[in-house]
């Protein structure tokens, strides 16, 4: 384990930056390039990138599957809670103009909100396909190539 002490090190030093990127893709997604869903695949990496280097237990420590199942569900209730929000608030499924005092202000607020579901969605989704793939015995052994 101690022998990829190099890539220890440069993982501990790039998944900040990558966490940090990701925030900023979120949040400037309805002013750029970016949004939800590819901030929640960067989100995501800097996770998996965790899980590779340090191993998958580290990672199930780090973020239990359990809390990921949540995060998954919760990402699609902010989604369809904000369409259902608009339809108590007298607008249609994802208008967001029923959301702040003027529709421009709304529109702004239900974006950011939808997006963030989306991210929180597609983060842990991603987060759960790696615990998927990387549990499984590997069905090809090295010394049949």
């Amino acid at each position: 384990m101690h022998h990829h002490l190099i890539l220890r090190v440069v993982s501990k030093m790039l998944i900040p930056p990558i966490l940090l990127y990701a925030l900023y893709v979120q949040f400037h997604g309805d002013f750029g390039p970016g949004g939800g869903f590819q901030a929640g695949v960067i989100f995501a990496v800097a996770f998996i990138l965790y899980g590779i280097v340090f191993s998958l237990d580290h990672l199930r420590r780090a973020v239990p599957p359990h809390i990921v199942r949540r995060f998954v569900a919760l990402g699609l209730l902010i989604y369809a809670g904000v369409g259902v929000a608009n339809l108590f608030l007298g607008g249609n499924f994802l208008d967001y103009s029923t959301l702040a005092h003027d529709a421009k202000h709304g529109q702004h607020y239900g974006i950011l909100l939808v997006e963030l579901g989306v991210g929180i969605t597609v983060a842990a989704v991603m987060i759960s396909i790696f615990f998927a793939f990387a549990s499984r015995p590997p069905t090809i052994k090295d010394t049949d190539w």
